[in-house]
Protein backbone atom coordinates (compact mmCIF):
# COMPACT_ATOMS: atom_id res chain seq x y z
CA UNK A 1 0.00 0.00 0.00
CA UNK A 2 1.37 3.20 -1.26
CA UNK A 3 0.02 6.40 1.04
CA UNK A 4 1.15 9.36 2.93
CA UNK A 5 -0.58 11.36 5.76
CA UNK A 6 1.64 14.80 5.78
CA UNK A 7 1.61 18.01 8.32
CA UNK A 8 3.79 20.60 7.33
CA UNK A 9 4.09 24.51 6.71
CA UNK A 10 4.17 25.34 3.22
CA UNK A 11 8.18 27.15 2.29
CA UNK A 12 6.82 29.20 -0.78
CA UNK A 13 3.45 29.86 -2.49
CA UNK A 14 2.14 27.02 -4.92
CA UNK A 15 3.49 27.26 -8.03
CA UNK A 16 0.78 26.46 -10.45
CA UNK A 17 0.76 25.33 -14.38
CA UNK A 18 -1.79 24.49 -16.77
CA UNK A 19 -1.54 21.19 -19.13
CA UNK A 20 -1.46 21.72 -22.63
CA UNK A 21 -4.25 20.84 -24.69
CA UNK A 22 -8.30 20.91 -25.57
CA UNK A 23 -9.07 20.07 -21.36
CA UNK A 24 -6.06 22.13 -20.15
CA UNK A 25 -5.18 20.64 -15.91
CA UNK A 26 -4.23 22.62 -13.25
CA UNK A 27 -1.01 21.25 -11.61
CA UNK A 28 0.53 22.65 -8.52
CA UNK A 29 3.73 22.09 -7.06
CA UNK A 30 4.90 22.91 -3.56
CA UNK A 31 7.39 21.99 -0.97
CA UNK A 32 5.80 21.56 3.00
CA UNK A 33 8.52 22.03 5.62
CA UNK A 34 7.51 18.64 7.94
CA UNK A 35 8.73 18.47 11.56
CA UNK A 36 11.12 15.32 12.08
CA UNK A 37 12.18 15.16 16.13
CA UNK A 38 14.63 12.62 17.26
CA UNK A 39 16.97 12.32 19.77
CA UNK A 40 20.47 12.31 20.29
CA UNK A 41 22.99 9.94 21.66
CA UNK A 42 23.59 12.25 24.71
CA UNK A 43 19.59 11.74 25.72
CA UNK A 44 18.56 15.34 24.22
CA UNK A 45 15.60 16.19 22.10
CA UNK A 46 16.66 17.46 18.69
CA UNK A 47 14.06 18.94 16.07
CA UNK A 48 14.71 19.38 12.61
CA UNK A 49 12.66 19.28 9.34
CA UNK A 50 12.58 17.09 5.81
CA UNK A 51 11.26 19.35 3.03
CA UNK A 52 9.02 17.81 0.59
CA UNK A 53 7.86 18.01 -2.64
CA UNK A 54 4.30 17.90 -3.39
CA UNK A 55 2.21 18.20 -6.84
CA UNK A 56 -1.30 18.28 -6.99
CA UNK A 57 -3.50 18.07 -10.35
CA UNK A 58 -6.91 19.02 -11.02
CA UNK A 59 -9.49 20.11 -8.34
CA UNK A 60 -6.51 19.89 -5.82
CA UNK A 61 -4.33 21.86 -8.22
CA UNK A 62 -6.23 24.71 -8.29
CA UNK A 63 -8.07 24.40 -4.49
CA UNK A 64 -3.72 25.30 -4.01
CA UNK A 65 -3.82 28.02 -6.64
CA UNK A 66 -6.53 29.75 -4.96
CA UNK A 67 -6.11 29.14 -1.24
CA UNK A 68 -2.54 27.72 -0.24
CA UNK A 69 -0.45 30.31 0.85
CA UNK A 70 3.38 30.51 2.08
CA UNK A 71 3.50 29.49 5.57
CA UNK A 72 0.40 27.91 6.11
CA UNK A 73 0.15 24.92 7.97
CA UNK A 74 -1.70 21.71 5.98
CA UNK A 75 -2.24 18.32 6.82
CA UNK A 76 -1.41 16.80 3.08
CA UNK A 77 -2.89 12.78 2.20
CA UNK A 78 -1.49 11.62 -1.01
CA UNK A 79 0.92 8.31 -2.53
CA UNK A 80 4.82 8.69 -3.36
CA UNK A 81 5.52 8.65 -6.71
CA UNK A 82 9.21 8.31 -8.05
CA UNK A 83 10.80 9.24 -11.28
CA UNK A 84 13.74 10.63 -13.54
CA UNK A 85 15.00 12.60 -16.58
CA UNK A 86 18.17 13.34 -18.25
CA UNK A 87 18.66 16.99 -17.21
CA UNK A 88 20.65 19.72 -20.18
CA UNK A 89 23.70 18.55 -18.92
CA UNK A 90 23.35 15.08 -19.82
CA UNK A 91 23.24 13.53 -16.04
CA UNK A 92 19.98 11.33 -15.02
CA UNK A 93 17.96 12.84 -12.22
CA UNK A 94 16.10 10.89 -9.90
CA UNK A 95 12.85 12.95 -8.32
CA UNK A 96 10.44 11.44 -4.99
CA UNK A 97 7.12 13.41 -4.83
CA UNK A 98 4.13 13.30 -3.09
CA UNK A 99 1.21 13.26 -5.28
CA UNK A 100 -1.81 14.67 -3.58
CA UNK A 101 -5.21 13.21 -3.18
CA UNK A 102 -6.70 15.45 -0.75
CA UNK A 103 -5.25 18.40 1.13
CA UNK A 104 -6.83 20.24 3.80
CA UNK A 105 -6.10 23.19 6.68
CA UNK A 106 -4.68 22.72 10.55
CA UNK A 107 -5.38 25.78 11.53
CA UNK A 108 -7.25 28.94 11.00
CA UNK A 109 -6.04 32.12 9.46
CA UNK A 110 -5.30 34.02 12.27
CA UNK A 111 -2.74 31.31 13.79
CA UNK A 112 -0.61 32.02 11.42
CA UNK A 113 2.16 35.31 11.57
CA UNK A 114 1.85 35.79 7.70
CA UNK A 115 -1.59 36.24 6.98
CA UNK A 116 -2.13 39.38 9.55
CA UNK A 117 -5.38 41.17 9.45
CA UNK A 118 -8.20 38.49 8.50
CA UNK A 119 -9.28 35.22 8.49
CA UNK A 120 -11.33 33.08 10.40
CA UNK A 121 -12.98 34.23 13.32
CA UNK A 122 -11.43 32.53 16.33
CA UNK A 123 -13.82 30.05 18.34
CA UNK A 124 -14.52 30.91 21.89
CA UNK A 125 -13.77 28.16 24.37
CA UNK A 126 -11.81 27.41 27.30
CA UNK A 127 -8.47 26.42 26.82
CA UNK A 128 -7.20 23.16 27.94
CA UNK A 129 -4.58 23.13 30.70
CA UNK A 130 -1.65 20.21 30.64
CA UNK A 131 -1.75 17.99 33.11
CA UNK A 132 1.47 16.80 35.30
CA UNK A 133 1.07 13.61 33.21
CA UNK A 134 1.37 14.98 29.96
CA UNK A 135 -2.00 14.39 28.82
CA UNK A 136 -4.25 17.36 28.15
CA UNK A 137 -7.11 18.80 30.63
CA UNK A 138 -10.71 18.36 29.19
CA UNK A 139 -12.42 21.38 30.77
CA UNK A 140 -15.97 20.83 32.18
CA UNK A 141 -18.67 21.60 29.75
CA UNK A 142 -18.09 20.83 26.59
CA UNK A 143 -19.24 17.09 26.31
CA UNK A 144 -21.85 17.85 23.83
CA UNK A 145 -18.71 19.30 21.20
CA UNK A 146 -16.97 16.14 21.33
CA UNK A 147 -17.59 14.00 18.57
CA UNK A 148 -17.48 10.65 20.37
CA UNK A 149 -18.53 9.07 23.90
Amino acid sequence: MNRVILIGRLTRDPEIRYSQGEQSTAVARYTLAVDRRFTRSNGTDQQSADFIGCVAFGRSGEFAERYLRKGMKIAVTGRIQTGSYTNRDGQKVYTTDVVVEDHEFVESKNANPDNAGGGFAPIDRPSPSAASDGFMNIPDGIDEELPFN
